[in-house]
């Protein structure tokens, strides 16, 4: 088999870069985010973020990115050799990422044959958190393996793995084809759904009720800002690797549109069948819909369940229809998040796609194993956190600095231009990305370190510290070795 690292069209592309956006964030994140900001009222913060956050930084991680055509590291070693930490820090980032993602993916899995029979029983919160997790907030916990969740994880990595070390196009590029369209289509029947149940109304009452007054509150702009970041996965340099691979004729400005547009409409979606379904449930229990709501694996693995359970017969058809959606979800991002770091390695140690993807599948299954013990649900939240809230935002604003101001990105403005049908950058897009996104990045940042310190608990703050060890240790290592491709200094420009 040979390694070919190009898309085989621009459709490709496309599809892979939604899969990657679209993610569980957008099914347990955004329904949550939404309501406790305002509900309607936050669609202003929210489209204003898209449109002076999301898009212009997209433009400038797929502009960077095509002109390279190589791996993040590489560019960045290539825009200044001092910047070839960056260029690893963010890679290693996004693994650490696909690692604890194997575990709500195996979580998942696990649900989605129990919803054949509601095998999670009468009480969802305590299957989950007992039975299932096992769950333990003391590291103790780290001792009691648990097989099951185990042998759910493993299976999820033969799946990634079986896509991931093919050729690009026969790999990610066919199966994102097929994804990415059934992931649409499963979510449209679930919302269609749920919007026939009785109370669907009281839900979208809940979701949509406007708070004008919060617009005033800074914090509502921070939570808008932040979940634009997290929804489509800016500065992780996914957006900059498949850039990389795409062909000459890719009008990247019309793309990023396609990509931000698609990722809105699912995520606001998906929060239609969300709370129609907790204004069926608030209905039948009684309960208000403020007291159900929740976001994480509060929202997937208790409050659906227990929806299901009392949903009659339909539930037998909805919960796996749910959980699949869930599961290719987070199939769509995990295989996102291990190509920055493959391609990297790829470039700098001249191994092949198959073999790069293979060795490092092997190590994440490992590492990830971690995850299958009684404190692997509290450990998850920890390390998400921190990767989420401090290490990924500061290589944002680093990113950001390092792409507009060190590579002069004002370069690539006429050639995007030249290849766009639809907007043309100018200088407005070069006063948001060398002066605003900086700016707003960096205090969203300062909120979530803030965040963490003030009430991070012991263990939390512990895991912090072993998580930044470990992302700070293993960047260097990546940085320092000597490569082994003659052509790791020789990375040619498009412009």
């Amino acid at each position: 088999m040979t390694d070919k690292n190009e898309w085989g069209s621009n459709l490709s592309f496309v599809f892979a870069m939604i899969g990657s956006a679209v993610g569980l964030g957008n099914i347990w994140r955004y329904p949550y985010v939404l309501y406790s900001n305002g509900g309607g009222a936050f669609y202003i913060p929210y489209i204003v973020a898209i449109l002076i956050m999301g898009i212009p930084f997209l433009i400038l991680e797929y502009g960077v990115g095509y002109n390279f055509k190589s791996s993040f590291a590489k560019a960045a070693r290539k825009i200044n050799s001092k910047c070839e930490y960056l260029g690893w820090f963010l890679p290693v980032a996004v693994f650490m990422i696909m690692i604890y993602y194997s575990a709500i993916l195996g979580w998942d899995g696990i649900y989605m044959m129990l919803s054949f029979t509601k095998g999670w029983g009468a009480d969802p919160n305590n299957f989950f958190t007992t039975t299932l997790l096992q769950s333990s907030d003391s590291f103790m916990g780290l001792l009691n393996f648990i097989p099951v969740i185990a042998v759910a994880m493993l299976a999820g990595w033969i799946i990634i793995w079986f896509i991931s070390h093919r050729d690009l196009e026969q790999g990610l590029g066919k199966v994102s084809k097929i994804l990415v369209p059934l992931l649409f289509i499963i979510m449209i029947i679930i919302v269609a759904f749920s919007l026939t149940l009785p109370g669907a109304s009281i839900g979208l009452a809940e979701l949509f009720n406007p708070d004008w007054s919060l617009l005033t509150h800074f914090e509502i702009w921070m939570a808008a800002f932040g979940q634009i970041v997290f929804s489509l996965s800016l500065g992780m340099s996914i957006a900059f690797t498949y850039a990389s691979y795409v062909k000459d004729d890719a009008d990247l400005i019309t793309n990023t549109i396609s990509i931000a547009l698609a990722n809105s409409l699912f995520e606001n979606f998906a929060a239609l069948g969300v709370f129609s379904i907790l204004g069926y449930m608030s209905l039948q229990s009684g309960t208000p819909v403020a007291d159900l709501v929740s976001q994480g694996t509060g929202l997937v693995f208790i409050v659906y369940p227990t929806v299901f359970n009392v949903l009659g017969q339909w539930a037998y058809v909805l919960g796996p229809l749910f959980f699949l959606t869930v599961y290719l979800a987070g199939l769509t991002s995990i295989l996102s998040t291990i190509e920055p770091l493959s391609f990297s390695i790829q470039n700098k140690f001249a191994s092949t796609r198959s073999r790069t993807m293979t060795a490092l599948i092997i190590v994440a299954a490992a590492i990830s194993m971690i995850y299958a013990t009684s404190f692997g649900g509290s450990l998850l939240g920890f390390v998400d956190t921190f990767i989420n809230q401090i290490a990924l935002l500061l290589g944002v604003v680093i990113e950001c600095i390092v792409f507009a101001w060190i590579f002069k990105v004002e370069k690539l403005i006429d050639f995007l231009n030249s290849k766009s049908k639809t907007i043309k950058l100018g200088k407005w897009w070069l006063i948001i990305v060398k002066y605003i996104l900086p700016i707003f990045i960096s205090i969203i940042w300062i909120g979530g370190m803030f965040d963490v310190a003030k009430s991070g608990s012991y263990e939390q703050l512990t895991f912090t510290v072993i998580s930044a060890a470990i992302l700070l240790s293993a960047t260097l290592i990546f940085t320092i070795l000597p490569a082994k491709n003659p052509d790791w200094d020789e990375a040619e420009e498009r412009v």
